[in-house]
């Protein structure tokens, strides 16, 4: 082992995993460009080198993007990778009050820390760890995003019923296209642009990020509070939660591990699955959800930790066991290397001197992510919001493009985010919904599939309910769904009105309207779906069937519950309209002028009218020029590096 450990050493391997590492970094913590997109970009260049060189600069690239995503999930209240989705949860509360500069190095401590599990266990557990995941069948599989689903009711506090629909939502928006499991075209209307269906990762980046704009450019306040004094990394105080927290690092680097050896799960289900049961156990001020350092540590330690669980059944199996992964395997057959169960004892030498360069590039994580992030912190704190709200949003329109190269996807991005921003105003919580977006395909290919099977065998309620590990899943979800709630089903039991339902205020007759009404566009949502499926055959249409009735049950309920309590969840927080209905403008504007204009001219028009719109102080005639010409330099820039470093086919207009 020495002797692979030496070869990890050299000083080649050294430089190419400090190099993927920071160029993963960088370019997970673009919105839209995931890890998959990272390792595929860089492919070619390890085509002339050595096997094992080549997975040390890929494994690099794909552990920094994992870790990467947390930047822009911790100060833009966006995933930079989906991965990232729970550290949106914590990290931003967080950063709002002052502290994003903690956040991002406890981000750093727990991304390494579950790196380092997942690589520990892909160099001694690969084998027995490969051969578990094999007994993960389509039940299974189906079970595990039901799994995942539970964590509405820890994220929808102030609504269940209301978190329920907008899954229920969600997994409608991933419906659309082609099914995969019978290829029928479903809830195109007509459309060709929706034969593709829904990207995820485009539709994340809207629902995330195009209410944060809208926000910041309807209100005059900062972005992020600025810290009164510069604090460096705050190593000690990052280093003493984790050292609080080591039984959930622990516990949610074990989870990633495992859901990374599951093929095709993915670091989503390991953070969320991992921030569910974090969040269930977890004690202590301030509250999940709304700052609590424990929500980070759990979701970057079992997101990183996936790194190494993926390379578990892709080495041992020659099953990808992430995305990243697949593309990993395909540069890995290019170059005449065979995985599978021989590899470890036939490969050796290339195996394990990956295995210990995953680790060295897991360990330069720290200081390459912490001089990162530290840039990334006071760069967005400090910049003004005239000049924020512009770049993150040619960010979020160029990495939609770019992730399969079509406008379309662009123009969905912004529609979904101005649906998540009325949703969330009239209290449909966002997380729900992009919930059951990542995990509706997961869940309906395994449902669809096991509905099969049982039909055949003519015992569908054995398949679903008669295994054993299926039965274990299906304990820890009801478990995670019931939990948050048995504060409140105790006081019922004793006959108390718990102190938060009696404090609550009677809703106005106007805000019940507004209630009412949403409820009922969500109820026509489902209505709309579940007449569609009437025209679809059973293997396309049973699962959104179910769905659609499931959320037409639900709707009702939440009317009967505005009805009778008088409670209504809301967001009405002030800011200018005007601007508000001005983001979205300016985005779809872009759309509409790129065939006309070309990509980076349509991104300087939208750049400059959303530094408009966010401009609340005047400025001298020599501050509008620096600020509009900085502006327009970081779109051009850029426009440069994605078309010639990441061969981005950017389109040209009819002018340009």
């Amino acid at each position: 082992m020495l002797d692979y450990l030496f070869a990890a050493l050299s000083p080649l391997n050294v430089f190419l995993a400090l190099l993927g590492v920071a160029a993963g970094t960088i370019i997970g913590s673009i919105p839209g460009l995931t890890a998959t997109m990272a390792v595929a970009v860089l492919v070619p260049v390890t085509f002339a080198m050595a096997p094992e060189s080549a997975l040390i600069l890929l494994g690099a690239i794909y552990t920094g993007a994992i870790y990467g995503g947390a930047y822009a999930a911790i100060l833009l209240n966006t995933p930079g990778t989906p991965s990232a989705i729970g550290t949106t949860f914590d990290g931003y509360p967080m950063a709002k009050r002052g502290d994003g500069d903690l956040a991002v190095s406890v981000a750093c401590l727990s991304s390494l820390v579950g790196g380092v599990i997942g690589a520990v266990a892909l160099l001694l557990l690969a084998p027995p760890l490969a051969e578990a995941a094999l007994a993960f069948g389509p039940v299974e599989y189906f079970w595990l995003a039901i799994f995942g689903l539970s964590l509405i009711a820890a994220l929808s506090t102030g609504d269940f019923l209301k978190g329920l629909i907008g899954a229920a939502f969600g997994i409608l928006i991933a419906m659309v296209g082609i099914s995969e499991t019978s290829a029928e075209v479903r809830f195109t209307f007509g459309s060709n642009t929706l034969l593709g269906g829904i990207e995820t990762v485009s539709a994340l980046i809207g629902l995330y990020c195009v209410p944060v704009l809208i926000e910041l450019a309807a209100r005059s306040s900062r972005h992020l509070k600025e810290p009164e004094e510069t604090r460096g990394f705050r190593l000690p105080e990052a280093i003493a939660i984790l050292m609080r927290e080591k039984f959930n690092v622990l516990r949610s680097s074990v989870i990633g591990t495992l859901v990374g050896a599951l093929p095709g799960a993915g670091g989503s289900i390991a953070g969320l699955v991992a921030y569910s049961e974090a969040r269930r156990t977890g004690k202590g001020k301030p509250a999940y959800g709304e700052g609590n350092p424990g929500g980070i540590v759990a979701t970057e330690s079992a997101n990183n930790a996936t790194v190494g669980g993926g390379f578990i059944p892709t080495l041992v199996l020659g099953i990808p066991g992430t995305p990243p992964d697949a593309v990993i395997l395909g540069a890995l057959l290019v170059q005449g290397v065979r995985t599978g169960p021989t590899l470890f004892a036939d490969g050796s030498s290339i195996v394990y001197t990956f295995i210990f360069g995953l680790l060295l590039a897991t360990f330069l994580m720290l200081p390459v992510g912490l001089l990162i992030g530290r840039f990334a912190y006071g760069a967005i704190v400090r910049a003004p919001k005239a000049g924020l709200v512009p770049v993150v949003a040619f960010m979020t329109v160029i990495g939609s493009f770019a992730i399969r190269n079509n406008l379309a996807d662009v123009g969905i991005m912004v529609v979904l985010g101005v649906i998540g921003w009325i949703a969330g105003r009239r209290g449909f919580s966002v997380s729900p919904i992009v919930l059951g977006l990542i995990l509706g395909r997961i869940a309906e290919e395994g449902f669809v599939q096991s509905w099969t099977i049982g039909d055949a065998m003519g015992n569908v309620w054995g398949q679903f309910f008669g295994r054993p590990l299926s039965l274990v899943i299906i304990v820890l979800t009801v478990l995670s769904f019931l939990y948050p709630f048995l504060p409140r089903l105790k006081q019922l039991a004793t006959r108390r009105t718990p102190a938060e339902i009696a404090a609550r205020p009677r809703a106005t007759p106007a805000a019940m309207a507004r209630d009412l009404m949403a409820i009922g566009v969500m109820a026509l949502v489902a209505l709309v779906a579940l007449i569609q499926t009437g025209s679809l055959n059973p293997e396309a249409a049973v699962f959104p069937r179910t769905i659609a009735i499931g959320m037409l049950v639900l709707c009702m309920g939440a009317a009967l519950n505005t009805l009778v309590t008088r409670h209504v969840t809301e967001d009405r927080s002030p800011g200018s309209t005007p601007r508000r209905v001005g983001v979205p403008i300016a985005m779809g504007l872009a759309v509409v002028l790129v065939p006309v204009l070309g990509f980076a001219a349509a991104g300087v028009v939208m750049a400059l009218l959303l530094m408009l719109l966010s401009q609340y102080h005047r400025l001298s005639t020599r501050g509008w020029v620096a600020l509009a010409g900085s502006v327009v330099a970081i779109v051009v820039a850029f426009s440069l590096i994605f078309r010639e470093v990441l061969s981005v086919p950017l389109p040209g207009g009819a002018l340009f």
